[in-house]
């Protein structure tokens, strides 16, 4: 652990963000099952504790720009946070502090080699947004072509690297000593935060993001990703096309009147759900600030700096999760949930299934007004974690990422059914996907693959009736839980055995009655005598035993 100046004032404003707001109802409202209905995590608070969610934002804006990233990503996690908390952080999404223009110079000057007057015929000294990572000035190229120049904020990188050094090792002592911690893995949790952010730091990547996903929704009509201007963009500066549009939020009646909300809220789905079950690269922070509705009445998808990755295994399997949910088909859910996540030796699978149908059972027949795609989510990875099995970060973020999309849904379309579109548009992400396989690299691929068994086959074979012929086939078993059953059956034995020793007592006492002896007992021969008080104390100790024992097994658990 490092004990620097810099590090010790960090350590102290943490301690006190934490003393402030753990004694608060916030981590009781945390504490709650995510399973509950998302209103049993509105706790009514009032006078100064009404005023914490707002403070939390200050405080956060006033620890520098990592807090700041980090309440934009609790802002979209209501499974973690309260109502009125997200609330109040989701201004941190586009209403931080800007930093000073003569910065902005010196890093666009620094990064693209020319004077700013050189490069750009306008550029405005004003900000037009401003974020926890960079912001947002409107400028214009020397051919009147109307841009964004997008510029990192001063030595961000490195303040974020120092913050997460410190934030790792207070997750990591939260994870070991305390059930919330445990519950939400938080080492894990940050380590995924700090990479993301580090890919938002490269301009570069988010450049090629913006290029990668226009080309991916280029048959989409009503959605817009502006271009980058490559010779304009370095690590630290981003030029791309200027949108001219609104906030969805900010929408007044008259530009709800105009718009198909309800055309533009499928047209949004359905894109995102190419992007993460066929194209594989999908914007992972879809939330209202980040779209646009411009002014030719179309979707604009702004900040691709954070973006989800998803393998054609895991595709397949979110769009097997995403069928099963939709259709409230929880005992597929949990089977997939099981397959594609890291599960504990005691899982529960029984129960964990029970649980995930309970969840289930109360999303069907509700629309977007009472059902979140996201949210659902994000509580079967809840309860995913409480019942030992950690689920890929992959599923985490596509939570997320729905859960702020539905936000999005809401807002233009409010009985838009996400459920009902994942069933619409199901045949056609598979067609799209069996078309993205039948490519001639994997058909080649197959068909080498293919040649090789056939080739092979005639060898195996005989291989395999030599063995049979010269009794030399085996046939190996492995079982899970082969300690667990060896342990039942050498108890078994035990029993058996300790059942016959006693019988042969009984039986050689019999006979040895009839053995006249000097030594009597009770009038009888005593060894005969001895050898019945031996099987009867034996008797009597495997009874206690037996008893004692399925006692253990029948004894029902504890709840989790």
């Amino acid at each position: 652990m490092k004990i620097t100046a810099n590090h010790l004032q960090r350590y102290k404003q943490i301690a006190g963000l934490m003393w402030k707001y753990g004694r608060s109802d916030l981590v009781k409202q945390m504490e709650i099952d995510d399973t509950l209905d998302p209103e049993a995590r509105t706790v009514p608070v009032d006078g100064d504790e009404a005023k914490l969610p707002a403070q939390l934002a200050d405080d956060l804006e006033a620890m520098g720009p990592t807090y700041v990233k980090l309440g934009q990503v609790l802002a979209s996690r209501p499974d973690l946070l309260p109502q009125a908390y997200i609330e109040a952080l989701s201004r941190l999404q586009d209403k931080v502090k800007p930093f000073a223009y003569e910065e902005v110079e010196k890093i666009v000057e620094a990064e693209l080699n020319v004077r700013v007057s050189k490069a750009y015929a306008r550029f405005d000294p004003t900000p037009i947004a401003a974020a926890s990572l960079g912001q947002v000035h409107a400028a214009a190229l020397r051919d009147g072509r109307e841009v964004v120049v997008k510029v990192q904020r001063p030595d961000i990188a490195k303040q974020i690297a120092d913050d997460f050094e410190v934030l790792a090792q207070i997750a990591e002592f939260m994870q070991a000593h305390t059930d919330l911690g445990k519950r939400h893995r938080f080492s894990e949790m940050l380590e995924e935060v700090r990479l993301t952010i580090q890919e938002e730091l490269n301009y570069e990547r988010e450049a090629q993001n913006l290029t990668t996903m226009g080309e991916n929704l280029a048959e989409f009509e009503l959605i817009t990703i502006p271009q980058p201007v490559p010779d304009y963009c370095s690590r630290r500066v981003l030029t791309m096309d200027y949108v001219r549009g609104s906030k969805i939020t900010k929408l007044g009646p008259v530009a709800r009147l105009e718009m198909d909300g309800s055309a533009l809220a499928e047209e949004l789905f359905r894109a995102y759900l190419k992007q993460v079950l066929v194209d594989g690269l999908f914007h992972a922070d879809p939330h209202p600030g980040n779209v646009f509705l411009t002014d030719d009445n179309r979707l604009a998808l702004l900040d691709l700096g954070m973006v989800g990755r998803t393998t054609p295994d895991m595709q397949e399997n979110l769009l097997r999760l995403l069928i099963a949910i939709s259709e409230g088909k929880a005992e597929q859910a949990g089977d997939v949930i099981i397959k594609i996540s890291e599960c504990s030796p005691d899982l529960e699978t029984v129960a964990f299934k029970r649980r995930i149908g309970q969840m289930i059972a109360r999303q069907q027949g509700a629309s977007l007004a009472q059902i979140n795609v996201g949210r659902t989510l994000l509580e079967v990875a809840g309860i995913a974690g409480d019942m030992g099995i950690f689920v890929p970060s992959q599923l985490t973020m596509l939570g997320k990422t729905l859960l702020q999309l539905d936000e999005v849904g809401k807002t233009l379309d409010p009985d838009f059914d996400p459920n009902a579109a994942i069933r619409r548009n199901v045949a056609e992400l598979m067609s799209q996907r069996m078309q993205k396989n039948a490519t001639q690299g994997s058909f080649l691929a197959s068909l080498m693959e293919m040649k090789e068994f056939v080739a092979g086959l005639p060898s195996r074979l005989n291989k395999i009736m030599d063995a049979v012929g010269n009794r030399e086939l085996e046939v190996k078993i492995r079982a899970m839980d082969t300690p667990q059953v060896m342990e039942g059956l050498q108890k078994i034995a035990n029993r058996i055995t300790s059942g016959l020793i006693l019988a042969a007592l009984i039986i050689g006492a019999a006979l040895l009655m009839r053995v006249e002896t000097d030594f009597r007992m009770f009038g009888y021969p005593g060894l005969a005598i001895l050898l019945f008080l031996c099987a009867a104390a034996g008797g009597v100790w495997l009874l206690v035993n037996i008893f004692v024992q399925d006692q253990k097994t029948t004894k029902p658990a504890l709840p989790r």
